[in-house]
């Protein structure tokens, strides 16, 4: 027990979630509720797919290497309320300090279908099979994760015929024109073909990720490809509060306050996907809410107000590498957004995906 002897509930171990179960280890009784055997760097799935004996294994980074003091229950939430935590199974967490940090759902590859690392290690490297076999791949979705992927199947395969379809009539709409110019130029370089404003008339036949005869029609026209992956839907995981601490909106999101309260409630908070701040739901956004919960969570244990609150910026940022060696990327600056250089898009993110930065946070030492 902690001198202070406060327990915090934290139910998901996401960015958000495992940085702010980290950053409470030493100051209460974290009890981290995560049905996954570890934290996983989603920001890295897809290059574990295409290359999963140089990647696989070193994005994910078990719970109890760097949640010392605390618990880790790998189990599921069934219900909130102000005094503590549901389980599916029945049991009760009760806490002093609630954090919902539960996230989004993302379609296999960009996130992992299972909560067992071996399992999950095992998907890579079947899919990683059936993608190497395929001569053409099909990709339904442009945005950051489907411009990704094919940057990543292109830097290990260039001779493959990679399509990606959208019914978006833009890439990466709301950035600025300079940076999606340089976008579409460096997908030209890489031989992947992009059809805009483009619907796939029916969904495959063909299981995501598995080799298979693909035909599809787009706004009535023939694609065939040897594999395909979804890239696109992407959804909060709230079902577990539907009657609970506050009404969700039509997202699956809860309204916080600038403390990241969850309205109406001093002591619950929540933090990343799950809120209804108006900001892109990025990793780096979720570490940020973490920041600024654990800091007020901190004051309220030694009696202080919390203080802390988060602020949005009005420009959007965003990396999106394209392989190791090529990406775009924007920043804000006091003048407005920036484009970044693609040496600074290598170096922060392209090169290694930010493994360096959680090998530092979460590894043991």
């Amino acid at each position: 027990m902690t001198q202070q002897g406060k327990t915090v509930a934290i139910v998901g171990g996401g960015y958000g979630g495992a940085a702010l179960a980290k950053a409470l280890d030493e100051h209460a009784d974290v009890v981290l509720i995560e049905p996954k055997d570890a934290f996983v760097h989603a920001a890295a799935t897809l290059r574990a797919l295409t290359q999963p004996e140089q990647w696989a294994e070193r994005i994910f980074y078990p719970y109890d290497a760097f949640i010392k003091r605390g618990k880790h229950l790998r189990a599921y939430a069934a219900g909130v309320d102000a005094q503590g935590v549901t389980l599916t199974s029945g049991e009760r967490v009760e806490a002093d300090y609630i954090v919902l940090a539960s996230g989004s759902g993302y379609p296999y590859p960009a996130k992992t279908r299972t909560d067992s690392t071996d399992e999950a290690l095992a998907h890579f490297k079947e899919t990683h099979l059936e993608l190497a076999g395929a001569e053409r791949v099909l990709i339904a979705g442009a945005g950051p994760v489907g411009l990704e992927l094919a940057g990543e199947i292109k830097a290990v395969w260039p001779e493959k015929q990679v399509t990606i379809v959208d019914p978006g009539e833009e890439l990466m709409p709301g950035y600025e024109a300079a940076l999606r110019a340089e976008l579409h130029a460096q997908l030209d370089k890489l031989g992947v073909e992009v059809r805009l404003g483009v619907t796939l008339d029916d969904e495959p036949a063909v299981e995501p990720g598995r080799a298979g005869t693909v035909q599809v029609t787009a706004n009535g026209e023939p694609i065939e490809a040897d594999i395909w992956f979804r890239a696109f839907g992407i959804s909060t995981n709230s079902g577990y509060l539907k009657d609970g601490i506050a009404p969700l909106n039509r997202r699956g999101q809860l309204p916080v306050t600038p403390q990241l309260n969850v309205e109406g409630h001093g002591h619950v908070y929540a933090i990343g996907d799950i809120t209804n701040v108006n900001e892109e739901k990025r990793a780096a956004a979720a570490g940020q809410h973490a920041g600024v919960v654990a800091a007020n969570i901190i004051a309220q244990i030694s009696g202080d107000r919390p203080e802390s609150v988060y602020e949005t910026s009005p420009v959007r940022a965003v990396i999106v590498p394209l392989g190791p060696e090529l990406g775009v990327g924007q920043m804000p600056s006091e003048n407005g957004p920036v484009q970044l250089p693609l040496e600074s898009v290598i170096e922060w993110k392209g090169r290694d995906l930010m493994l360096g930065y959680f090998d530092q946070a979460f590894r043991p030492v």
